[in-house]
């Protein structure tokens, strides 16, 4: 890997992180939940974030080889990807307000950031309905004969839901352009997956429906960046779907406003030691980058998202009269 390519892996994760921590900020404001005391100041943004504070070197290793034209699934903490795939940080943060002006006119907030015209179908509430949704996607891109693929970021949690095996099993059979990939956080909700999960773990499931996979270090974005970019060669090569498992670690509570108590903090600690920035920093260092050029992306990475929160703060409320609007309407039922 170049220098060159390892400071822009590095520049996309900081600028996750920014969006990520500021996000978090915002959304702790008058809550009271989780054992968390409600502050004084206004929450910006309404209802607790789904971060995926510490994962970002799977997000950045596997959508720096995607192209704008790649089709991209989300989980319901897709910040990471979605900046990744080339969303726009002050539309995203609009969205997270609740503002007019947000990729879904502030109506589907963070769980639910969509933009077609980066290839982002969307972030997803509900656990592993993505991998249908790109299975699907693919399937298309298949019919239509057009030579782009799909990327379906999951979690570990997803393997033990029914469309883990209904999603990849379909698109072995029909040899679709999808890459899975599990970002392996290693807890579903609350609880260690390992405590939840049957046999030989998440990479095995897919072995066993011949599609090949590969397990990597989750945290080094250049491993990650390495395995993705020969997974998602085969799969633009024809060779059908392949399976990425990146094993990493949440550093936050299941949302923004849970402190995480029932977590191990030695653990937490450790991970954060071992964390995706620090590994990365740390080898642009030993490859001579001086820490001012590091300082430097941090700086700009912060002046983005700063910017983003200013213009979220300053966007329009959606009008009252836009309620109705863009939702589905099957004739049963109307609310007075």
């Amino acid at each position: 890997m170049t220098d060159e390519r390892l400071l822009d892996l590095y520049r996309l994760m900081r600028r996750i992180r920014a969006f990520e921590d500021a996000a978090e900020i915002a959304s702790q404001g008058g809550v009271a939940a989780w054992g968390l005391a409600a502050s004084s100041k206004p929450a910006l943004v309404r209802g607790p974030l789904h971060l995926s504070t510490g994962q970002e070197a799977v997000a950045a290793g596997v959508c720096i080889s995607l192209q704008k034209e790649d089709l991209l699934t989300s989980t319901h903490r897709g910040h990471g990807h979605t900046l990744a795939k080339g969303a726009n940080s002050s539309r995203m943060m609009c969205e997270l307000f609740g503002r007019a002006t947000g990729y879904n006119k502030g109506k589907g907030g963070s769980m639910h950031i969509a933009d077609f015209s980066v290839g982002m179908l969307g972030a997803n509430g509900v656990v592993a309905a993505g991998i249908p949704i790109a299975t699907g996607a693919a399937h298309a891109l298949k019919i239509r004969r057009q030579p782009h693929i799909v990327a379906c970021f999951f979690g570990d949690g997803a393997a033990n839901r029914g469309p883990f095996l209904e999603g990849l099993n379909w698109a072995q059979v029909y040899r679709l352009p999808v890459l899975f990939v599990c970002e392996d956080n290693r807890i579903s909700a609350t609880t260690p997956t390992d405590t939840m999960t049957a046999g030989e773990g998440v990479s095995a499931r897919a072995r066993a429906l011949a599609i090949p996979s590969l397990k990597v270090d989750g945290n080094d974005v250049e491993a990650v960046d390495q395995a993705a970019a020969r997974l998602i060669a085969e799969v633009r090569g024809g060779g059908g779907p392949r399976f990425l498992h990146a094993v990493t670690y949440r550093f936050k509570g299941h949302v923004s406003v849970d402190p995480g108590t029932y977590r191990n903090p030695e653990e937490v600690a450790a991970a954060k030691l071992a964390g995706p920035l620090r590994l990365a920093a740390g080898k642009l260092i030993a490859r001579g980058v001086s820490q001012a050029v590091i300082e430097r992306i941090d700086s700009e990475a912060q002046a983005e998202i700063e910017h983003a929160l200013q213009v979220a703060e300053a966007a329009p409320w959606p009008e009252a009269s836009a309620a109705y609007e863009d939702i589905l309407n099957t004739g049963a039922g109307i609310w007075q």
